[in-house]
Order: C-alpha cells, then structure tokens, then sequence
C-alpha cells in the first residue's frame, strides 16, 4: 500500500498558512511568536516529508529538521527574553506601543 505525499503536505500547507495569517493581524508580540513557530513547524515537516518521499533511505532531512527544531527553540527562548524586558519597560506587548518606548 503506498501513501501518497500529499496527505501529509496538505496540513503542512494548513498549518503554514494559518501561522501567515496569524502573524500578519496578530498585534500582540507572544501571539506573533506563536505563529512564527507554528510557520517554523509546518517547515520542518516538508522536510521530512520530502525526505521520505524522495530519499527513502537517507536522513538528510531528519537530521536538518532536528537542527531547525534546535535553532526554533534557542529562537524562542531569545524572544521571549526581549518580550519580558519589553513588558518590563511599557507594561505592555502591544506591537503599536512599542514606538513610544522611551530609554
């Protein structure tokens, strides 16, 4: 029985799309982040996807998304480090507020 690819690149598609979405009318900055992973996670996924589909044997694409998966998450952690000190400064992590900050 074989499986095709598209089954799993059509909620790939899904997923990127909604993460596109969301950081586009999100104004709030852990909302943006949340999206830009979701966009991150639909990316390593066609990684693996292809990988399978056009190098069965090989792991390429595994070991590059666990590498992605790595980066993401050095990614987020920094993120949400300037967030905090962000919050600490305006009291607020409204993307609109920010060109009122003041040092």
């Amino acid at each position: 029985m074989e499986i095709k690819a598209i089954y799993y690149l059509i909620p790939s598609l899904i997923m990127f799309c909604c993460g596109v979405y969301g950081f586009v009318t999100r104004r709030n900055m852990i909302a943006m982040l949340i999206s830009l992973e979701l966009m991150l996670n639909a990316v390593d996924m066609n990684f693996v996807i292809f990988n399978r589909f056009l190098f069965p044997g090989q792991l390429e694409g595994m070991m590059f998304t666990l590498f992605a998966i790595a980066i993401a998450a050095a990614e987020t952690a920094l993120a949400i480090a300037i967030i905090i000190n962000v919050f600490r400064s305006v009291k607020n992590v409204d993307i609109r507020e920010l060109n009122q900050m003041q040092f």
